[in-house]
């Protein structure tokens, strides 16, 4: 079933999204961000554009009405961000994850969505979304979301990357091992910063944490991802969980 259109509101104290924070030095851009809109929704394509019209930084490009769409449009525009619904007819965001990444690598794609199933995240990411946003954030929220992934962020909303931390410790609980196990090739260190990182802290609490610049802390997660052969923070998250590198309690 797609998707429905559901009023934004403005930004309060209280809301936010959880970014798993920048893995590369933040610079300037002299560019505007080109966005790519992909929802079933009409009335919700031109809501994002308007909303989005209003910040200088920001450029939507196009918009598409379903997954196949979006594959060719991505790879006509070559967007810097694709925001995407994850069900819509046709062909569903999740599936074009994947086929958008070959045509358009260095696009970045946010899935914006009503879904609040473990399945959708957990796929999203396997299909290398970047960022997991329910339609229920704010409209200064989404704005905030397409700068922090343009940037090397990965954002999730809230209620989802507790989700996402509920789900790494069942898998951990549904083992008899409950030691620490080291990765092959990764550093006491490195190992610190993976576990900091699985917390959702962002590379600014990490460096206070660990008492070492931020600095040293992007260089840290960029080896991680070097290393383990993976794409980003949450990628490294799932792989150690999965092979019970490190255990959140």
């Amino acid at each position: 079933m797609a998707d429905s259109f559901g009023p934004m509101r403005d930004a309060d104290a209280d809301g936010g999204v959880v970014g798993m924070g920048p893995d590369d030095i933040e610079t300037p851009r002299k560019e505007p961000i080109r966005v790519l809109v992909v929802d079933d929704h009409a009335l919700f394509r031109r809501g994002l554009e308007i909303v989005l019209a209003a910040e200088e930084d920001i450029q939507v490009v196009g918009e598409a009405g379903d997954g196949a769409e979006a594959v060719d449009k991505a790879a006509d525009l070559l967007p810097d961000i694709v925001l995407m619904d994850v069900r819509m007819p046709k062909r569903g965001g999740i599936e074009a994850c994947t086929s958008i990444k070959e045509v358009a690598p260095s696009a970045k794609i946010i899935m914006l969505t009503i879904s609040d199933e473990e399945a959708d995240l957990y796929d999203a990411i396997k299909a290398g979304a970047t960022g997991y946003l329910l339609k229920e954030i704010s409209t200064d929220e989404v704005a905030t979301a397409i700068r922090a992934v343009a940037d090397g962020q990965s954002q999730i909303s809230p209620s989802m990357a507790s989700k996402l931390l509920t789900e790494f410790k069942s898998m951990i609980q549904r083992t008899d091992e409950r030691r620490l196990v080291p990765a092959p090739r990764l550093t006491d260190r490195e190992l610190e910063v993976l576990k900091l990182v699985a917390t959702g802290m962002n590379n600014r609490d990490i460096a206070k944490e660990l008492f070492i610049s931020e600095n040293t802390v992007k260089n840290h997660v960029r080896n991680i991802l070097e290393k383990l052969q993976l794409h980003s923070r949450m990628e490294a998250v799932v792989y150690a969980m999965r092979e019970k590198i490190l255990e959140i309690r």
